[in-house]
């Protein structure tokens, strides 16, 4: 005789504050025709039932709570579908580093001053980091310079956060994007003509 497997035990699934699961003892309980009363659990429940939808609490902290007869499934849909629309408007800001050293070429520095600009435009922030190797240690004006022109060419961008600032071996500043002001849609007022006397 093979012996049984020990599983643990499934934990029963309680759907709470729908149907029997509601603990109140009355609830305003609102209709699909727009009543609204508030009336025992169990006598909300069974007038739900008669209609073929679900006695769901919608406000529970609602004196007595709030109770709609509705279709459950199609609630949680719903409510997934709102959930899933607030994430998608969400943006998430993150920080992009772009590297240099204290003697990058000018090809090089556009290319990455490119990406900056389009890392703000996307709304992210940027840091800029000139990394010394060396003797390059000693030239830490040279870094301090490139970060400084990299910071002018973006101001119609971003706008720093703070001056640059040195970390070990490397120096470096952080720019934030910034919101374009809309230009004014107000018309002009039309110069008033000069009154004639009658």
């Amino acid at each position: 005789m093979i012996p049984g497997r020990n599983f643990p035990p499934r934990k029963p699934s309680r759907r709470e504050n729908v149907n029997e699961s509601i603990r109140a003892r009355e609830v305003r309980a609102v209709f699909p025709d727009g009543t609204a009363e508030i009336m025992p659990t169990s006598a909300a429940l069974r007038r739900a039932q008669e209609l073929g939808l679900d006695l769901v609490v919608v406000s529970p902290t609602a004196v007595p709570p709030v109770a709609k007869a509705i279709d459950y499934g199609h609630y949680q849909y719903e409510l997934k579908k709102k959930s899933h629309e607030a994430k998608k408007k969400q943006h998430v800001v993150q920080v992009k580093e772009l590297k240099f050293r204290p003697n990058t070429d000018d090809h090089d520095y556009d290319f990455k001053k490119n990406h900056a600009i389009r890392f703000l435009q996307e709304g992210n922030r940027v840091k800029a980091v000139v990394q010394f190797r060396g003797r390059e240690i000693a030239h830490t004006d040279l870094g301090r310079k490139l970060l400084n022109r990299f910071a002018e060419d973006l101001t119609a961008y971003g706008a720093v956060d703070g001056s640059a600032r040195m970390e070990g071996r490397n120096a470096h500043i952080l720019i934030s994007p910034v919101k374009a002001q809309q230009p004014s849609t107000k018309p002009s007022a039309p110069p008033k003509a000069p009154s004639t006397p009658s």
